[in-house]
């Protein structure tokens, strides 16, 4: 083998795995954008990582006693494990531990007062543990610190051995509000700001190619709606892409001239806008002028022959971009109402409810649904919803039906401008052959249907 066939190889094979690791990236960040993993990731590596450095400062300092792990621990846990919830609070976290240190420290001295040290090496008077748990859960109330692990620091304190209670006590305050502090860091610097980290479409989607297909007033909505969501970032920009054929002069001139007129309208709207006209495949030509000109949104016309979509609306689905299919109902460009419905969590669902949000507006209504087939999915269900709209700036509201998805459509999508589904792009072949993708199945409704997918770079 030559110097040079070498050479190509080793480079082949770089690229094969700079290949694979962007697509490992790119499965881990899709991955962790669902809420709950992110959740369990956090509650898997901090935990630990809190713990071994209160073992450290055990070691460190012998007054600290090692019965202090079992509530620090599970009490680490339920924080991180659940960021939103009732006892997801630092304040209570470290009052809660340290009263219910207080008062097995009370109870101790009382049970020792009135009865004398209890016997054996780890004997505890019954009515001291009685006590202590009284205490901690009258004094919690009263201070509406209630925590599930201040129990259990009431009642190690009464068996603590390696220290003192004072110095038991001193160990939970001080491990406890170490612990609370990195939570609250946490919380506040990466957890609630998980949507400008992980969540692309916050930042990006904002220059957005629209190829001009079908008739003047489907594509001139298209261009409006497209307009729409570029306006929401001060970057954002509308690429209008005339597909013409290199034989047809005429038609490419009336081509020209139609998108000269629209982004005329578009740029009068304050957001920033250029024409493109390419020849060739459309699928290639479109995902050409995507690249050439920088966007990473495209906003097609709906196109469907016999219920399914066009060869050219699954080519530009099958691209390496996000793009939004849009089948209009009439020439709305005002999209005020808006319905996004989710099967799961995940990126595309972020993404739909982020393009809602900026289609929406200040003054307008954004609603999430999902819909059940069993009344006890009704939690998960609305725990899934509340964790993918609480990164949303934008109110949004809620909704877990229990119904059939077309079904439920079709009685309420009436109410709205525009419902967003998701192209069904992650299910398997298999699936889409037994159950067409939900879009398919929609026929008429009396509202504007975006279909989003997520792009595969």
């Amino acid at each position: 083998m030559d110097r040079e066939t070498l050479v190509a190889r080793i480079v082949a094979v770089g690229r094969r795995l700079r290949r694979i690791e962007r697509r490992e990236l790119g499965e881990f960040r899709r991955w962790i954008e669902n809420t709950n993993n992110l959740i369990h990731l956090s509650a898997l590596l901090f935990v630990p990582l809190l713990i071994g450095v209160v073992t450290l400062l055990t070691n460190a300092l012998v007054e600290l006693s090692f019965l202090l792990f079992p509530p620090l621990a599970s009490g680490t846990y339920t924080l991180f494990a659940d960021p939103e919830g009732r006892y997801a609070s630092p304040v209570r976290f470290v009052v809660g531990l340290t009263v219910g240190a207080l008062s097995g420290w009370a109870a101790l001295a009382a049970s020792v007062a009135l009865y004398g040290p209890a016997g054996g090496a780890v004997g505890v008077h019954p009515e001291s543990a009685a006590l202590s748990i009284l205490l901690t859960g009258g004094l919690t109330w009263a201070l509406d610190v209630e925590e599930p692990s201040a129990f259990a620091t009431a009642l190690l304190v009464l068996v603590t051995e390696r220290a003192t209670p004072q110095a038991y006590v001193l160990s939970v305050a001080v491990c406890s509000t170490l612990v609370a502090a990195v939570f609250y860091l946490w919380r506040e610097r990466f957890y609630e700001r998980r949507a400008r980290y992980l969540y692309s479409t916050v930042a990006a989607d904002d220059r957005v190619l629209v190829p001009m297909r079908g008739p003047d007033w489907v594509s001139e909505t298209t261009a409006a709606f497209g307009s729409r969501l570029a306006a929401a970032h001060e970057a954002g920009k509308v690429v209008l892409l005339g597909l013409v054929d290199p034989d047809d002069a005429a038609a490419a001139n009336t081509t020209r001239e139609h998108l000269e007129r629209v982004a005329g309208e578009v740029t009068a709207s304050g957001v920033a806008c250029e024409v493109v006209v390419k020849e060739g495949d459309p699928v290639t030509a479109t995902l050409r002028a995507v690249a050439d000109a920088g966007c990473d949104l495209v906003v097609t016309p709906y196109e469907a022959d016999d219920g399914a979509l066009t060869e050219y609306v699954r080519g530009v689905f099958g691209g390496p971009y996000d793009a939004i299919a849009l089948r209009p109902v009439d020439e709305r460009r005002d999209w005020r109402r808006v319905l996004v419905m989710v099967a799961r969590p995940g990126d595309s669902a972020h993404a739909m409810i982020d393009f809602a949000s900026r289609l929406a507006g200040d003054g307008g209504d954004v609603s999430v649904c999902t819909c059940i087939g069993r009344e006890v999915e009704r939690r998960p269900a609305e725990t899934r919803l509340a964790n993918l709209v609480e990164t949303v700036d934008h109110p949004v509201e809620t909704r877990v039906a229990r119904s059939e998805l077309t079904r439920y459509l079709a009685a309420n999508a009436a109410a709205y401008d525009l419902v967003v589904v998701g192209s069904s792009g992650d299910r398997s072949a298999a699936s889409r052959f037994v159950s067409p993708p939900t879009f398919e199945r929609l026929g008429e409704l009396d509202a504007d249907v975006a279909v989003f997918d997520r792009g595969e770079p």
